[in-house]
């Protein structure tokens, strides 16, 4: 297993594992998934200022990482919000606790110093969404913060949504 910075050239192989989560899930609120020129470009935006990692197996992208704009005004820029996905065929192996622990220590070398993540959160646990991710979150040291009702509608069901917190320093 090695975890590097991501380029755009893998935005085919992140998409890959982005579409699943898309299609299948309310982990993510997208309803379309985006093409691989739009995901190329969310690759090259996101390295102009912020660390994006994939991890590989055996010379395969099985997850990646990276962080983003909290909020577009200048006194957040020490906050940035968290996204990581693993390829569900590969959940539980301790890869995305890796991705994390990859990206805060790069982090750790910079301004930044609130990490934020914003997580779907079923008002039931179905199909498409459990709490998983809140639970991974809590494990990796995140606290819940926030929590907004029927703030997300996909596969004709209301979801809310949650904001997690983690201080790095």
């Amino acid at each position: 297993m090695i975890i590097r910075s991501a380029t755009p050239d893998d935005a085919s192989a992140i998409l890959g594992i982005y579409a699943y989560y898309v299609e299948k899930t309310a982990i993510s609120f997208e309803y379309d998934v985006p093409s691989e020129d739009e995901f190329r470009e969310r690759i090259t935006n996101t390295l102009k200022r912020y660390p994006y990692f994939v991890l590989e197996d055996d010379g395969v992208i099985r997850g990646y990482a990276y962080v983003g704009v909290f909020k577009d005004r200048a006194a957040y820029d020490r906050s940035c919000e968290v996204t990581i996905y693993v390829d569900r065929d590969y959940k539980g192996k301790g890869y995305g606790r890796a991705l994390y622990e990859s990206l805060e220590k790069a982090l750790r070398k910079t301004e930044i110093t609130n990490l934020y993540a914003c997580i779907g959160d079923p008002i039931e646990e179905d199909e498409y969404l459990t709490k998983d991710s809140e639970h991974f979150h809590q494990h990796m040291g995140y606290t819940k913060i926030g929590e907004f009702h029927k703030c997300g509608y996909k596969f004709g069901r209301w979801y809310n949504m949650i904001w997690m917190e983690k201080i790095l320093r």
